[in-house]
């Protein structure tokens, strides 16, 4: 099985409680279940890992470039200024390595501060709007091997 590292940044592991009519009710848990569901049905096999520190974030992601590991990432806040981040995932890209944005909510939509991304400019592409079937469209937009 193809193996997919899923990433979430900061407050992401609050899912469920934190601002549920923002980010929905499905909790952290439940949305590794889902990933479990559904990158079995595609013959992916998904690792989902949350972390409230940028540095932990760029180290997986270094992680799943030196391995060309594919990463689905919902960067939350960092999406919004962490150039660290960025030049992590750009070096990812560069070498050929899948990694779509995700977000639960739609930036755009949303406080005029969010409308920036760091990221989407150096991801293969962004996926953002539809809560939890955002991971799910994600993984079925990874590029076959």
């Amino acid at each position: 099985m193809r193996q997919v590292l899923v990433l979430n940044g900061p407050n992401l592991g609050r899912l469920g409680s934190r601002e549920p009519e923002i980010y929905g009710t499905v909790d952290h848990a439940a949305l590794a279940d889902l990933l479990a569901e559904w990158g079995s049905a595609l013959g992916l096999e998904v690792s989902l890992r949350q972390t409230d520190e940028e540095s932990r974030l760029i180290e997986w992601i270094h992680q799943a470039a030196d391995a060309a590991t594919p990463v689905i990432l919902n960067p939350a806040a960092f999406t919004h200024y962490s150039y660290a981040l960025r030049d992590a995932v750009a070096d990812l890209t560069s070498r050929g390595v899948p990694l779509i944005e995700v977000h639960l909510s739609n930036p755009a939509s949303r406080e005029p501060f969010r409308r920036n991304s760091t990221i989407s400019e150096v991801a293969t592409g962004t996926i953002a709007g539809f809560g939890p079937t955002s991971y799910h469209l994600a993984l079925q937009a990874l590029p076959p091997v």
